[in-house]
């Protein structure tokens, strides 16, 4: 290596373009040129003596030495942060909600994002169902909100949709003759409400055989077997499957992912356009 002291300035870009999977998205988080970004990077793999990034046309991918060198980067840019803050008089505070149903296995990720993105602000997380989110954002008790979308609510801005299925254990079958066993959320839930006017009208009896606290619970009662659930693909734990088309279920509509913020500022306004593009994302076909 030709120089012994990395710049953080190229380590950030390196970290969110490996985050985001694009040049230009970095860019426009950066408020800097996507030449300019790509030059960061390429400087940085020039000192380090190795390729971080697979560069097509079309994606940005991580090469084996950029993965192996990712998380160090993201504790170095932590570390900086942190000392930075020692000697900052105020550091702004991101109150944010996230309804479980948008949460699920993906909170570790999005909350990474959001640290890594929020260069040194205090992330003050909530999890909660969509309707109390929505009752602590409209009481000011919390700054913004990312919730499925509820009827009655045009305001807010769609960052992503998710789409929604029927889903059972792969060696789940229905018993012949009897009502179709449903695990959902308590009310007023709106996937249930929505999944279960779906049945109605498609005239199919079902039962409800559990009610969880929580999408968790849930895709856990439907692990075990207990019966079917409508959950949205990113929920999905192992070993379940998609059942609708076998049993010859409603298609249930994609459902918007809508974010309410009264935040402001650059910290703010990146880490959303940051969440929202990791949402607007395509999720991949379950296992």
């Amino acid at each position: 290596m030709t120089e012994s002291t990395l710049n953080l300035d190229a380590v950030r870009a390196f970290v969110l373009t490996a985050d985001l999977g694009s040049f230009s998205r970095a860019a426009d988080l950066l408020g800097a040129s996507q030449p300019a970004v790509s030059l960061k990077v390429k400087r940085l793999e020039d000192m380090l003596g190795q390729r971080l990034l697979a560069r097509t046309p079309r994606h940005v991918g991580l090469t084996a030495q950029g993965a192996a060198f990712l998380e160090a980067a993201r504790g170095l840019l932590d570390d900086h942060d942190r000392a930075v803050s020692l000697f900052t008089k105020s550091r702004q505070r991101l109150s944010v909600g996230i309804s479980d149903h948008v949460a699920g296995p993906d909170l570790p990720r999005i909350v990474a994002r959001m640290n890594a993105i929020g260069c040194g602000a205090v992330l003050d997380i909530r999890i909660g169902s969509s309707g109390e989110l929505l009752q602590s954002f409209d009481r000011r008790e919390i700054g913004s909100v990312i919730v499925r979308f509820e009827n009655g609510r045009p305001e807010g801005r769609t960052i992503g949709r998710d789409a929604i299925g029927w889903y059972a254990a792969a060696d789940w079958s229905r018993r012949p003759g009897e009502p179709l066993p449903v695990a959902t959320m308590p009310e007023p839930c709106g996937v249930r409400m929505m999944a279960c006017q779906a049945l109605d009208r498609a005239g199919i009896t079902w039962r409800e055989v559990f009610t969880g606290g929580g999408v968790m619970a849930v895709a856990a009662a439907v692990t075990a077997g207990l019966g079917v659930a409508a959950l949205a693909r990113r929920m999905l734990p192992e070993g379940v499957e998609e059942v609708g088309h076998r049993l010859d279920l409603p298609r249930l509509p994609d459902l918007p992912v809508v974010l309410h913020t009264r935040e402001t500022g650059a910290q703010a306004d990146g880490m959303f356009n940051a969440l929202a593009q990791a949402f607007a994302r395509k999720p991949s076909a379950p296992q």
